[in-house]
């Protein structure tokens, strides 16, 4: 034993130092690092580091039976806007049946270099009616035998930039939504459930928007260049936007906003030979409001629209009790002004009209599944067709895009749009100016949880009056019935059926409506209504990431 504490164990003489020295170290450490511990206190090290890239993308297949179809053969590939309108779509006593397809892939690229202050996204769609077109370019097609189709369509490219905390500048081509909410960190039905609900401005536009996000309050400002045709002339289309909401209560969110569209473009550009604007035939097929101001170099327009309202809502998604309440009031106000190259008198229109939404629920069960939901709509309409030189309708995006608006939230199919789609987005009101006749709408929704968060049901009905009737039709629109059976086989993934029939009111006697062929100059005519339209379709999606 001797030897061995000879020469294993330590002499007793350098444990001290031993141990002042670990211990001076120790402190010496802490010394040193004391800043880096009050830093990682603030800002704590994730457990998983974010990645730089990431892909996310939304698959949708389904398979489609109903009786709505374009007469026009240029027009089967992709049909947007309203039903008998001027895309040529219209009702048959037989069935057609096609299958279609859509994939949104997201790309998003956040460089660690930037310390999570630059975030870069792009996304695009791919679309067809399963074998369409082949060997072609082209969007909405490509999957007949051999494919081989150029068709990939851009959607956005944004670059978010986040200088301080809450701050973030969005620039580039990117969504444009009429709720105050960040559209990429935020779920899309929120989106269509706030704010104005996308009823005004739901599509993509290029520009810069500024967001400022607090705990208790959101703000956005923004300009978009919608059309910029000859960039030495001013015939551009302008829209500058401002929106703010509170939380004034843990439950209920109040907001304000304003829109200013500076519209110099008489009409040109646009989607095809259609063109865009007050003027342009993209409101005939769209269904909103044809200003019969002229068109042409020799009779320019300058227009100045603003839209001006408030919205709230206490609890949209019944996540914080089981009463919902939401809705907005919004006016669009403005002067048109046709000012004759060739001399004479300018001709002034104004602008003047509103529209109000009120949609409100009950969750009676332990799921947001098990809800009962109703929803009110009014907008202002016009009966004189500019006779006093005053617009008394809505105005919104679809006046300038296609679609530029898309409230697909109440839940008809075929009455008002939904959101269920590939190629083919009608509706007998494809937007809520209903041709500047204005609309008196509502929507009543019952929804049931057979197997919590698995297996779901749901049963609506719809009805629509227009404030105006149509020369010698009637003001009813129509009437319709839903069906939704919902399965989720995994988390973000949904097998649907659905089914819609709408009985056409006596709104659609009228040949100004109903898409019977007139002569120029023929006086409207009391016709027949169309074939009651109908729709069942099975659907697949799946949100992937």
């Amino acid at each position: 034993m001797n030897g061995w504490n000879k020469h294993l164990s330590p002499p007793c003489s350098f444990l001290p130092i031993i141990f002042f020295l670990f211990m001076g170290a120790m402190l010496l450490n802490m010394g040193l690092s004391a800043q880096d511990f009050r830093r990682f206190e603030k800002k704590p090290v994730p457990k998983q580091p974010p990645r730089e890239f990431q892909f996310i993308a939304y698959f949708y297949n389904q398979m489609v039976m109903n009786n709505i179809f374009a007469q026009n053969d240029f027009l089967n590939g992709q049909t947007v806007g309203r039903l008998f309108g001027k895309n040529t779509t219209t009702t048959a006593p037989f069935e057609s049946y096609y299958f279609e397809q859509r994939i949104l892939p997201f790309f998003i690229l956040q460089p660690k270099l930037m310390d999570g202050r630059a975030v870069l996204r792009a996304s695009f769609e791919i679309d067809w009616t399963w074998g369409d077109r082949n060997y072609s370019v082209g969007g909405n097609t490509g999957s007949a035998f051999n494919a081989d189709q150029v068709n990939i369509q851009t959607q956005n490219v944004e670059l978010e930039l986040i200088p301080f905390k809450g701050v973030a500048v969005q620039l580039g081509l990117q969504r444009l939504f009429d709720t105050p909410y960040n559209p990429y960190r935020t779920f899309f039905s929120t989106m269509t459930n706030t704010g104005y609900r996308l009823a005004f401005w739901g599509s993509d536009a290029v520009g810069i928007s500024a967001r400022y996000d607090r705990d208790f309050h959101r703000s956005r400002v923004g300009y978009y260049q919608l059309y910029e045709n000859s960039i030495q002339k001013k015939d551009d289309v302008v829209l500058w936007e401002a929106i703010h909401e509170r939380d004034l209560t843990p439950t209920w969110r109040q907001g304000v906003s304003l829109w200013w569209v500076q519209d110099r473009a008489n009409g040109v550009g646009g989607v095809s030979i259609l063109g865009q604007g007050l003027n342009s035939l993209l409101n005939d097929y769209n269904g909103t409001f044809r200003f019969p101001l002229g068109n042409g170099p020799q009779k320019p327009y300058k227009a100045d629209i603003y839209w001006l309202g408030t919205f709230w809502h206490r609890n949209a998604e019944f996540d914080l009790g089981r009463w919902m309440l939401s809705g907005f009031v919004i006016t669009n106000q403005g002067k048109v002004k046709v000012i004759p190259k060739n001399g004479g008198e300018t001709e002034t229109t104004d602008i003047s009209g509103w529209a109000g939404n009120l949609r409100a629920g009950y969750r009676y069960g332990q799921t947001a599944e098990d809800i009962i939901t109703l929803d009110l709509l009014y907008t202002s309409g016009d009966e004189d067709t500019l006779s006093d030189q005053k617009y008394s309708g809505v105005i919104t995006g679809n006046t300038w895009g296609s679609p530029g608006a898309i409230f697909i939230s109440h839940g008809s199919y075929l009455l008002m749009p939904h959101g269920n789609v590939v190629n083919r987005y009608v509706a007998a009101v494809n937007d809520i100016s209903n041709l500047g006749l204005g609309l008196s709408y509502a929507a009543l929704g019952i929804h049931k949880d057979i197997i919590p968060h698995k297996l779901s049901v749901r049963v609506g009905g719809s009805l629509g009056f227009s404030q105006v009737a149509p020369p010698k039709g009637g003001k009813e629109i129509g009437k319709e019935l839903n069906f939704r059976l919902s399965y989720q086989p995994r988390v973000f993934m949904n097998i649907e059926l659905h089914a819609a029939y709408l009985w056409l009111g006596d709104f659609f006697r009228s040949s100004t409506v109903n898409g019977v062929q007139e002569r120029p100059g023929d006086p409207p005519l009391e016709t027949e209504k169309p074939n009651n339209p109908w729709t069942v379709f099975l659907a697949f999606k799946w949100l992937m990431f």
